[in-house]
């Protein structure tokens, strides 16, 4: 600030040098498989199960996804994003339906449903009269009701299109940015005639069951494919994918793909159990063979059992990825990232009774494998009762054996990597790291009051490092600036021990 010449106070700003940084969402769950419509490997977020409905179809019989996804709501989930994986009929075929509306000039104006699918047989087409003396025309979109045709489920209305590209109107690109059910798919030179009636489109397929050739092959990355259209979401903290079809459930490759892709996001793994692990002896041999063992995955049995609406509400079998998805994020809204989301509190909502009902024993020789199980207790009735990654195993001594501490540590990865982005280009000495040291410290300061680490003092709970002893001058050359950051996490009291001793009343 520059100092005038006549005498006085002047008043100058500065800069604090503290910048916030906030803790990311750690319940964001993705799940990856099939559905009756929306978009094909796009993820689209929804935050209840009557906009999952909405955009991807009800429940399918053919498609366990969209039983996890109304499982994860009904356990207390608030924020899901939903990757729709399509396998087409046919080779090359797209399992549109399309609607030809004529127009003047003879080439017609051909729509094509937003997305493959039978759904698509429910929609109509209408061109009304269109605005006196202009070359612009009007369309009406509609989805009528699959048992009821004269029932208007869904209405677009689309006024002074038109067919010149470039126009802000111009037909294809108003459809492909504000419409939810139809795509062009060839414009016409004239101007869409008005039809008498609703143009209904035919054709239109469900496709083949999904395989892990569309979910999970590797030459899908490049693609943004399957599970890794999840790289066009900015964040998912927990990846559910339920069986491809209700007989077949992903192998070895599929959980083993997903478990590297969750460590290169920063996510955890929901891993279920196949249909066949029904003997408890059975299941520590087998863990082997279903997922290579990761610190990113969480392995849950059994299985299980849940009213089926669309089978008068009997009891069926279902994957617990969903139901524990909303259970953790549940956990994480009450008691934070850092509880184990297991004990009594956790109970799961809508389930009445689990596949297999394991004894003490049972469980006894599962926990030391790494398997988290779903129990039956009297009073809180189903809950998780286990809260450890497949690498707490006893035998592997991982620092990540209880999943709380790693979701911790990710939760910190994550919050610390875009809180930080400032320092990019910034100069690499000692006021930068001072500034570094603090807005860090502050960070872990707030998360050491809310109870996530050990210790009674900051000292004893964390450390923030950032200075000249880990920044040497050989990596301020290349451009590098160093930030080590410690924490002791709290581990989840997994063995109660009480001792009790009986007394002589006067000794």
């Amino acid at each position: 600030m520059a100092i005038t010449s006549y005498p006085g106070v002047y008043i100058q700003e500065l800069d604090s040098g503290v910048r916030v940084i906030n803790g990311v969402s750690m319940s964001i769950t993705a799940f990856v498989g099939r559905a009756r419509r929306g978009p094909v490997d796009s993820p689209t977020t929804v935050n209840n199960f009557g906009e999952f409905s909405r955009r991807f179809g009800d429940l399918w019989d053919e498609a366990p996804m969209g039983y996890a996804v109304a499982q994860f709501f009904d356990n207390g989930g608030s924020e899901a994003l939903i990757v729709r994986v399509h396998n087409p009929s046919a080779p090359n075929a797209e399992d549109l339906a399309e609607a030809i509306v004529p127009a003047a000039g003879g080439t017609p104006l051909r729509l094509a449903a937003a997305a493959p699918g039978n759904w698509g047989r429910q929609l109509r087409a209408v061109v009304p009269p269109p605005p006196a003396a202009a070359a612009a025309f009007h369309l009406t979109l509609q989805e009528v009701s699959a048992t009821n045709p004269k029932q208007v489920v869904t209405e677009e209305r689309f006024l002074n299109l038109t067919l010149v590209q470039g126009d802000p109107r111009f037909v294809t690109d108003v459809l492909a940015a504000q419409s939810r059910l139809v795509r062009v798919k060839q414009s016409p030179l004239d101007r869409p005639m008005v039809t008498q009636a609703p143009i209904a489109f035919t054709g239109g397929a469900d496709g083949k069951p999904i395989t892990a050739d569309q979910v999970s092959a590797p030459g899908l990355r490049d693609g943004r494919q399957g599970l890794y259209a999840l790289e066009e979401s900015d964040l998912f903290n927990l990846l559910c994918i339920p069986p491809f079809t209700p007989g077949t459930d992903p192998g070895l490759a599929t959980w083993d793909a997903a478990a590297r892709y969750c460590q290169d996001r920063r996510a955890i793994l929901l891993v279920d159990p196949p249909e066949a692990w029904v003997d408890p002896a059975a299941v520590p041999a087998a863990v082997s063979t279903l997922v290579t063992r990761s610190p990113n995955a969480a392995l849950y049995f059994p299985r299980i059992r849940a009213a089926d609406s669309l089978r008068e509400n009997r009891l069926a079998s279902f994957v617990p990825c969903g139901a524990v998805a909303g259970v953790i994020a549940r956990t994480d809204a009450v008691r934070g990232v850092w509880k184990a989301p297991a004990g009594q509190d956790a109970t799961l909502n809508g389930v009445p009774e689990l596949t297999v009902r394991l004894t003490d024993e049972q469980h006894g020789k599962l926990n030391p494998e790494g398997v988290n199980c779903l129990r039956t207790f009297p009073v809180p009735g189903r809950v998780v009762w286990g809260a450890r990654t497949t690498m707490g195993a006893d035998q592997l001594a991982s620092q990540w054996a209880y999943l709380p501490v790693r979701r911790l540590a990710l939760y910190i990865e994550e919050s610390l990597y875009r809180g930080t982005q400032w320092v990019v280009f910034e100069p690499n000495d000692e006021p930068l790291w001072s500034q570094i040291r603090l807005n860090v410290g502050a960070f872990m300061s707030g998360l050491f009051r809310r109870g996530a680490f050990q210790g009674t003092t900051p000292a004893q709970a964390y450390f923030v490092r950032c200075g000249r002893t880990v920044n040497p001058q050989e990596d301020i050359d290349r451009g590098i600036v160093n930030i080590i950051v410690g924490f002791a996490p709290v581990k989840p009291a997994e063995f109660v021990v009480i001792s009790i001793q009986q007394i002589r009343p006067g000794v």
